[in-house]
């Protein structure tokens, strides 16, 4: 996953005096429905506040500071019957259970969760529903008011962020101290006073961009604890994103993973991290001292801060899910193996996690520092003339950021180093020795093809497959036969990119599932396969390979159609982003597909499974997803090689593909059994 930058316009500063959960003497939970329509949506303005029980004239002062009104009743009932039915299905109310609400014709007025309006006394308290006015936000564009704005209390600082229509955000927390390069890093704790949370921090040094000091994370949640003695039902599970990049780039930053649809319509808390990527963040030199995997230990000690603070954001630190695509996913894939990570999270999900052959290698099988070396180390003293210098690492140690970031080579190895990674891979013969929780694991149908260099012209396959480190012994084959078509180059591309994406993606992660399942690894696995896509505009290096085919009838691509469903193609349905960044939907199954997957997740974070509680889906009006599971059957789990997902519109249960193809790679689902 490549991160391109972007800028948001802000309109106004911290505030002095934001409200907060603890002067409001209140919970506050934003409840809307989310269809991630976005500004088209008709439901956009179905939002509301909802804070604990006070009296009327309480009431109408707590909505104003929160720069609006009691919601009024002359608003329609039907607006808000999903939320206030998932308030009770949540067990926070009764079906009986009235809220104050504007006041009618000069009579306080309340509403019931069925929709009827009574008249009340002033000195009654009454759980209290506020208008949600706050605007929305996208990828260029957040109002950061300071009618909008909030403070929480939390890691001994007064941090403000702000919320827009669906969430609040607090962009930005610094959660470990400035580190030394290549020292790991130190969590950070603050010294009680105000700090803004209002905008993303620096991402960490790559190319020519960002800052050492990037250690920030960001938040997103529907809901803010008045005080850390709230009930434990109601804190919310957590999902914690790593972000890809090939540990050379990248940022939790990156507006595709933007957290507020996936909090709000999933009812979760999401945190996005940035981590040292790169030499700066992966170094490991022979002298003893510098280990390696400085930016492995960035995301644990990120994992440290969420367990401790979390639940003043409403989330829960013991349903902690960490999930992750591509280098994220390899990051999730080390940190189930890690021991000093293993207690910190209760479910885990590998999006697209690289293995087996070529380049894929080192993303799940680690390097010695001694093959470290050999492999990246020398080179990078040699380039730098650090290597006879009384200490190498401090030589380094002396050069800009940007000289280091921008050497030839670059140290994105994960490493064992004895500490974080004590085995050179994850082992799934053995319960003991990785993380035991939930796991969901699977691919893109065609995930190499975005990232498989393309033939030139009048090459041949063998050549082709030599130069991108793939094995030409399997062709000619009639398992991977080559089209006969009048593109002869794009034939070529077509067959190597199956063997590529074979190679390093599903064999790797088909025999993770099978051998974790068989071994009792997990308690429990469920495995996918993408067979629809929406690629990233910003990153499409073979485009348009990986863009559905534009036709008279489908300007925008014709899903329907052939196309390859490439790396990242799932990403905008995970977080459900692609409105939020103005993208089009290309057909009338993006909208569905997109809330059926993003529903599937949260799921997993809130239950343990994909397939959600058909109780949940009615209570929040969900009604695409309920149909999709009524229709097509739960997401079952990988009992037997029969249990793969397919994820399309519609979806289903489907037999595990290319096992032969895998085989004659030397990859068999028996692979981590040898």
């Amino acid at each position: 996953m490549v991160y391109y930058g972007f800028a948001f316009f802000c309109l106004a500063t911290i505030a002095n005096a934001a409200v907060s959960p603890k002067s409001l003497n209140s919970d506050i939970s934003i409840v809307i429905h989310n269809d991630l329509l976005e500004a088209e949506s008709p439901l956009s303005g179905s939002g509301i506040l909802v804070l604990d029980a006070r009296p009327w004239q309480e009431a109408t002062e707590s909505c104003q500071k929160l720069g609006g009104t009691l919601w009024g009743t002359e608003s329609s009932y039907r607006d808000i019957r999903n939320g206030l039915d998932y308030l009770v299905f949540q067990g926070k109310y009764t079906r009986s259970q009235r809220f104050w609400t504007a006041s009618d014709h000069r009579k306080l007025s309340t509403i019931d969760t069925n929709g009827r309006v009574n008249k009340a006394s002033a000195k009654e308290k009454l759980p209290v529903l506020c208008t949600q006015s706050a605007p929305l936000s996208n990828s260029t564009f957040q109002d950061i008011s300071a009618q909008w704005q909030v403070t929480v209390h939390s890691n001994d600082e007064y941090l403000t962020g702000f919320r827009d229509r669906f969430s609040f955000r607090f962009l930005g927390i610094r959660y470990a101290k400035k580190p030394r390069r290549w020292d790991y890093a130190k969590s950070y704790r603050g010294t009680g006073k105000k700090a803004s949370a209002l905008n993303y921090g620096s991402d960490c040094t790559q190319g020519t961009t960002g800052s050492e000091d990037c250690l920030f994370l960001n938040v997103w949640t529907p809901y803010l604890p008045k005080s850390n003695k709230v009930r434990k039902s109601y804190l919310k599970p957590v999902m914690l994103w790593i972000h890809g990049g090939a540990f050379i780039g990248g940022t939790g930053s990156d507006p595709t993973f933007d957290g507020s649809n996936l909090a709000s319509r999933g009812d979760v808390v999401v945190v996005t991290i940035n981590y040292r990527v790169g030499t700066l963040g992966f170094l490991a030199l022979d002298d003893g001292k510098t280990n390696g995997n400085y930016g492995l230990a960035d995301q644990t000690t990120a994992l440290e801060w969420v367990r401790r603070n979390i639940q003043d954001f409403g989330g829960d630190p013991d349903r902690v899910t960490i999930f992750g695509q591509s280098a994220g996913a390899a990051s999730v894939r080390a940190l189930l193996a890690s021991p000093v990570a293993q207690d910190k999270f209760a479910g885990a999900i590998m999006q697209s996690n690289l293995g087996g052959l070529a380049y894929g290698t080192t993303f799940s099988k680690y390097y010695t520092i001694a093959q470290e070396m050999d492999v990246v180390g020398n080179a990078i003293l040699n380039e730098t003339k650090c290597t006879d210098a009384a200490s190498p690492v401090e030589c380094l140690r002396k050069l800009p950021a940007s000289t280091i970031a921008n050497l030839a080579d670059s140290a994105r190895y994960l490493v064992v180093d004895g500490v974080y990674l004590q085995i050179s891979e994850l082992d799934l013969t053995n319960p003991a020795s990785t993380a035991n929780v939930p796991l969901m694991i699977g691919m893109m149908r065609d995930d190499d093809a975005a990232i498989l260099g393309y033939p030139r012209v009048g090459e041949t396959l063998k050549s082709f497959l030599n130069e991108s480190d793939l094995p030409d012994s399997v062709v000619p084959s009639q398992l991977f036969p080559v089209p006969s078509t009048a593109n002869a180059t794009l034939d070529i591309f077509n067959t190597s990119s199956r063997i590529a994406t074979d190679a390093i993606f599903r064999c790797i992660n088909k025999a993770t599932a099978h051998t974790g399942s068989r071994n009792h690894i997990f308690p429990d696995i469920f495995y996918y396969e993408f067979n629809r896509s929406y690629q990233m505009p910003s990153w499409s290096p073979n485009a348009p390979v990986c863009n559905a085919p534009i036709t008279d009838e489908f300007p925008n691509g014709d899903p329907s159609q052939e196309y390859f469903k490439c790396h990242s193609g799932e990403l905008f349905y995970v977080f459900g982003s692609f409105r939020r960044q103005g993208l089009p939907f290309r057909d009338e199954l993006d909208l569905p597909f997109g809330q059926y997957v993003l529903d599937s997740w949260a799921s997993f974070a809130r239950v343990a499974r994909p397939t959600p509680d058909l109780a949940f889906l009615k209570a929040r009006g969900y009604y695409n997803t309920t149909r999709e599971i009524e229709a097509n059957g739960p997401w079952e789990s990988f009992r037997k090689e029969s249990q793969l997902r397919l994820l399309q519109w519609p979806s289903g249960m489907r037999d595990l593909d290319e096992l032969e193809q895998c085989r004659a790679l030397k990859l068999p689902l028996n692979y981590f059994d040898s």
